[in-house]
């Protein structure tokens, strides 16, 4: 039987790009710890990874951002146009880290993780085991070759619009992702149009990554998008971020439904299943749920509950999914009404929301 994050049957072959000595030691060694994979080389920059790419063909990269001779950006764009493989960013996680870590991820990276620090022995041990997880997930990831990317900064071309719909009616989308989500979300919000009712996305990322991510997706949709705020009301044609390592709920109060923030332990901040669990208690029927590509299963429970309480339920197809866990586990619940291709999602919430019953309160 192929041990989980194996590539036929052998461990995963992973090179580590780093301009740090320091990190070019340690991250080979946390990776080492897991017998399912093997570190195969390390390199200071981009033209010595390009070079050991082409001679040790690894099945992942670990990736620095900021290297001497060529950014790991540039040098990321230039690899998943010539030689897509699955990518897992080494970035700083601060509100500079979060802008370029989110440009290389719309570039094609799976994912991201911080550099380790000098920590207590057991944060080093909880890192570790983060990285190997992220890294054993790229390795089943679905890469494909990507062009020139998009500017996303002010002027950016608007995408092809759906067509608006008008109405009276009450309604809300809910929307759940993780790995390879950032990128996903986007591709579905960005051909919504402006009268959409109220949007909630709760994506598995850090603290200070979700407010440059909101602003992302703000650049890019009709919709006005925005971090979620503790109590503010739910209203049509805004979508609501939540705070990365926070939880976002929707509850109804006093006829409207209003964001809850909150902090209670949990496998996922901010969580999918609460997200989908609360819709499915205060909106009902009048929701739709689309689960986009992710490690794991969170969103899978959630999606049931939503789908019992009669509202519609889309999932990410395995096709179009970097990582079909999350999807993938809400299929097998039998949770989904619907599994269709990322670029379908879009069209298919509007299904639920067609002219004449779109926009309104809630």
């Amino acid at each position: 039987m192929q041990a989980a994050g194996a590539v036929d049957g052998r461990p995963v072959r992973v090179l580590v790009v780093d301009d740090s000595a320091v990190m070019r030691q340690l991250v080979p060694a946390l990776l080492r710890e897991d017998p399912r994979i093997e570190v195969v080389g390390t390199a200071a920059d981009a033209y010595i990874a390009r070079n050991k790419i082409q001679r040790l063909d690894p099945d992942v990269l670990t990736l620095d951002v900021e290297m001497p001779r060529m950014d790991g950006l540039s040098f990321l764009r230039n690899l998943m146009r010539q030689h897509p493989m699955p990518v897992v960013m080494v970035s700083s996680l601060t509100e500079q880290g979060a802008s370029v870590t989110l440009d290389a991820l719309a570039s094609g990276a799976v994912d991201f993780i911080g550099k380790p620090r000098a920590e207590a022995p057991e944060a080093l041990a909880a890192y570790a085991a983060e990285l190997r997880a992220k890294v054993l997930a790229a390795a089943q990831a679905r890469v494909r070759a990507t062009g020139p990317v998009r500017p996303s900064g002010p002027g950016t071309p608007p995408a092809t619009r759906l067509a608006p719909a008008r109405s009276q009616a009450p309604g809300l989308v809910v929307i759940g992702a993780s790995t390879g989500g950032t990128e996903a979300i986007r591709q579905v919000l960005a051909p919504l149009p402006a009268d959409m009712p109220p949007v909630v996305i709760a994506q598995h990322i850090p603290a200070t990554f979700s407010a440059a991510f909101a602003d992302r997706l703000d650049r890019h949709c009709a919709l006005d998008v925005a971090q979620a705020v503790d109590g503010e009301p739910l209203q049509p044609g805004r979508a609501y971020v939540a705070p990365g390592g926070r939880h976002l709920r929707v509850r109804r109060q006093h006829g409207a439904l209003r964001c809850v923030i909150s902090d209670e332990p949990a496998p996922f901040r901010p969580s999918v299943d609460a997200l989908f669990e609360s819709a499915a208690e205060h909106a009902g029927a009048a929701a739709c749920a689309a689960l986009l590509t992710g490690m794991g299963s969170d969103g899978a429970r959630g999606m049931l509950a939503l789908r019992r309480a009669g509202a519609r339920t889309i999932a990410q197809d395995k096709a179009s999914s970097v990582v079909w866990g999350m999807p993938g586990a809400a299929v097998a619940l039998s949770a989904a009404t619907d599994v269709v291709p990322l670029g379908e999602v879009a069209a298919m919430l509007l299904t639920r929301f067609p002219a004449g019953s779109v926009t309104g309160g809630t």
